[in-house]
């Protein structure tokens, strides 16, 4: 083991070319850079891990719990955290392994971003890379979707002069500058930020909604209908299965193999962050979150709620950033650019990943249907059953057991341990996340497109006040006995004002 070791801590990460300052003068300017810009910690990762994972969602599970009742709700957010905590677990051991196997071929990472459907290819072959290849690059598509339409979905709520696909063409706009940063180590001082902002909004929410108390005859009905339960459940499925960017995150540190727990570690705390203020918004509003899949249109508007709302637009800025970067990292390599020392050419070649994003979050703007959509029909192959599977494949032979660079710990019953919870998490995720899951949010986003329709111009917004019609009176169309009161009418007002007369 003590060899095992020792191969483990020979894994590096290489700096990107872009980023290289050796041999330069470490002046303020070039410190400053360094404290911003250049994470590879296990801090920089705990907090990357952290603010990703839980950004818009935040604002769905109250509707979620709505579907799913109180005490569903609670438990699936504790099942499905261990379960993501898991597979990130199972990712980061593959990665290890596929790296310690290249270096030792003499492979040089310096200027190369390893990814998942990499990893894949390099243990198990091209028909595994092509599958995760597949899934992964379509997740991260809509996960960056999903944030561009939480960002039109929000800034509604302060600003309503202007309809949601109006603000998102704006926000679209706004997040292709994502195309200037460069990868994952470049996010500390973003991640840092993301974390703060996710954790003032979880707690204005709880807060918030304790102070308004429950409205007026209140119901908590849930679970009703098992299209909504499912669909609730993969919601949550969806929260915890934000690790479709972990090989990257991980590529980002220095020390990989210290990856192991910080997945795990970042999952508790996102856990104090949704418990609370899910549960307070669904015991003050009850049922009617089930109409209102964002939270901020429940609650008044105040300072404080315009401050949550401006955070976390921020924020969503920052996700779409982290879902939309290994997409960039995959186009890049497509056409032949990912070796370019050019950051400003980099920026350039990204550009045509973010029009389709724009396209696909103007035709579908169901804010909250279109989570539980994507957890049913990708987060639950992305980062549940294909991690699991990979491990299995990876390590089915005795050789592979016996050289792998990560041996399982003792606590979970060794190999047999690992491929038993492996084998229970690829059935459980296969019939209840995909199959339930799948079936629930299929009808759901169907009944939301024949509802409001693609390309609906302000998704779930209340309808504008009717203006009042003109009084009219023409008396040339008018039936004699309807004109006989009009014709009195100038008599009786000058009677009353005859009786009161002083």
């Amino acid at each position: 083991m003590a060899a095992d070791d020792k191969v483990v801590e020979t894994v590096m990460v290489g700096n990107y070319v872009e980023m290289e300052t050796e041999g330069k003068p470490k002046n303020i300017k070039t410190r400053l850079s360094n404290f911003f810009w250049h994470g590879g910690s296990v801090y920089d990762a705990w907090f990357s891990c952290a603010s990703n994972q839980v950004a818009q969602v935040l604002l769905t599970l109250p509707y979620s719990f709505s579907q799913l009742g109180m005490l569903s709700g609670i438990l699936f957010q504790l099942f499905y955290g261990l379960m993501g905590s898991w597979t990130a677990y199972l990712i980061s051991v593959l990665y290890v392994e596929y790296r310690t196997r290249k270096e030792r071929e003499k492979v040089d990472f310096r200027n190369h971003v390893i990814q998942w459907f990499e990893v894949l290819d390099g243990l198990l072959g091209k028909y595994w890379r092509n599958v995760g290849l597949a899934f992964n690059c379509t997740f991260l598509l809509f996960g960056s979707v999903i944030q561009l339409i939480a960002c039109a979905s929000n800034i509604y709520y302060i600003n309503d002069n202007l309809d949601k696909r109006t603000w998102t063409y704006i926000f679209g706009a706004c997040c292709a500058t994502t195309v200037f940063i460069p990868s994952f180590h470049n996010y500390r001082i973003w991640s840092f930020l993301g974390l703060l902002m996710t954790t003032y909004t979880s707690w204005y929410l709880t807060v918030a909604s304790l102070i308004h108390g429950q409205v007026e005859g209140v119901m908590h009905s849930g679970p009703t209908k098992l299209v909504l339960y499912f669909t609730g459940a993969t919601n949550i499925l969806y929260t915890f299965g934000g690790h479709a960017v972990t090989v990257e995150i991980m590529h980002a540190m220095w020390k990989p193999q210290k990856f192991k727990a910080i997945y795990l570690l970042a999952t508790l705390y996102v856990l104090t962050l949704t418990l609370p203020s899910a549960v307070a918004v669904y015991w003050a509003f009850g049922d009617m979150l089930l109409n209102h899949s964002n939270a901020f249109a429940l609650l008044p508007r105040t300072p404080f709620r315009d401050m949550a709302v401006a955070l976390m637009l921020i924020h969503q800025f920052i996700t779409f950033g982290f879902a939309c970067t290994p997409l960039y990292f995959v186009w890049e390599k497509a056409i032949g650019m990912h070796d370019c020392k050019s950051l400003c050419k980099r920026a350039a070649a990204r550009l045509p990943v973010v029009i389709p994003i724009w396209f696909l979050a103007i035709v579908f703007p169901f804010f909250g249907p279109i989570n539980s959509t994507v957890g049913s029909l990708l987060v639950s192959f992305t980062v549940y059953i294909i991690p699991a599977l990979a491990h299995i494949f990876t390590f089915r032979s005795a050789a592979a057991r016996e050289n792998a660079v990560e041996q399982p710990p003792k606590f979970l019953g060794r190999w047999v341990g690992i491929y038993s919870v492996n084998v229970f998490v690829v059935v459980w995720v296969f019939i209840v996340g995909f199959g339930f899951g799948g079936w629930a949010s299929m009808i759901n986003f169907i009944h939301q497109i024949d509802t409001f329709g693609l390309f609906t111009k302000c998704y779930q917004c209340p309808p504008p006040p009717l203006p009042l019609p003109p009084p009219q009176l023409n008396i040339t169309t008018t039936t004699p006995m309807a004109a006989a009161p009009l014709a009195s009418a100038p008599t009786a007002l000058h009677h009353h004002h005859h009786l009161h007369r002083p």
